[in-house]
């Protein structure tokens, strides 16, 4: 029996909007996902511990602000350093194209931009971030 997909979704940095992040939390609970939300204002490193104390399967993060390349990378190093890069990140926001490409380098598995439709994102993340077999 597959267990239920278990999702950090997560507001790094300074960035105060966050009405983008609790539309995907809540379609991703809706479509039948765990779901932690952790709040507006999480350092990377209040992220990571979340998404392993959690056991989470992925962690969604939605940066607004511009400080993406910063956040997305201290996220994967962090990961790194916990040897917890089995937990897939991915995420969204307004990124340039440019910094997509060099974020998925860093291992981010994914990355939507305004206007991704909320079934994109769902069926991705079923596709993408495997529940352990219970």
């Amino acid at each position: 029996m597959q267990a239920r997909i278990r999702v950090v979704v997560a507001k790094p940095g300074l960035d105060g909007h966050d009405r983008g992040a609790k539309v995907i939390a809540r379609a991703l609970r809706d479509a039948g996902m765990e779901v932690i939300y952790t709040g507006l204002h999480q350092t990377p490193e209040q992220i990571v511990e979340t998404a392993i104390q959690e056991d989470a399967d992925g962690i969604g993060l939605s940066v607004l602000s511009g400080a993406h390349m910063t956040l997305f990378r201290r996220v994967m190093e962090l990961l790194a350093e916990r040897d917890a890069l089995d937990i897939v990140v991915f995420g969204g926001g307004i990124i340039p194209e440019d910094d997509i490409t060099e974020l998925q380098s860093l291992g981010v598995a994914a990355l939507f931009t305004p206007g991704t439709s909320l079934e994109t994102i769902v069926e991705w993340v079923r596709a993408n971030v495997a529940a352990p077999v219970a």
